[in-house]
């Protein structure tokens, strides 16, 4: 298993955990090369997105990996976690549909965690 594949399955299982709603794989491979997958989830309050990102972080923590960057904890309504190969998106209910990261990046190829 190649490591950007790891870290996707262990974030949305981290994710998952912490009860993280309408959770999305995106592999944007051939569409960009900031990252290998996007990962889009979100919760329904302040509290339980940063309760994700910290499980997300604690998780790929234990398997070596470390973030390059962590963006917009501190208001929660849309936190992103730059891991260079993986990019997870977590957000509020409200910002999640006001921002839709899905139709964005249609080019992108959808995927079930269970098809990586």
């Amino acid at each position: 298993m190649n490591q950007s594949v790891d870290m996707v399955k262990t974030a949305y299982a981290a994710l998952s955990d912490k009860k993280g709603e309408d959770i999305s794989i995106i592999d944007i491979r051939n569409v960009s090369v900031l990252a290998d997958y996007f990962i889009i989830a979100s919760g329904s309050n302040a509290n339980q997105v940063q309760a994700m990102v910290d499980n997300v972080e604690e998780e790929l923590g234990k398997k070596g990996y470390t973030s390059k960057q962590v963006e917009g904890y501190q208001t929660a309504n849309w936190i992103l976690m730059d891991y260079k190969d993986i990019i997870v998106h977590v957000f509020d209910r409200e910002n999640r549909l006001f921002y839709d990261l899905e139709r964005i990046w249609r080019d992108g190829k959808m995927i079930e965690v269970e098809d990586i």
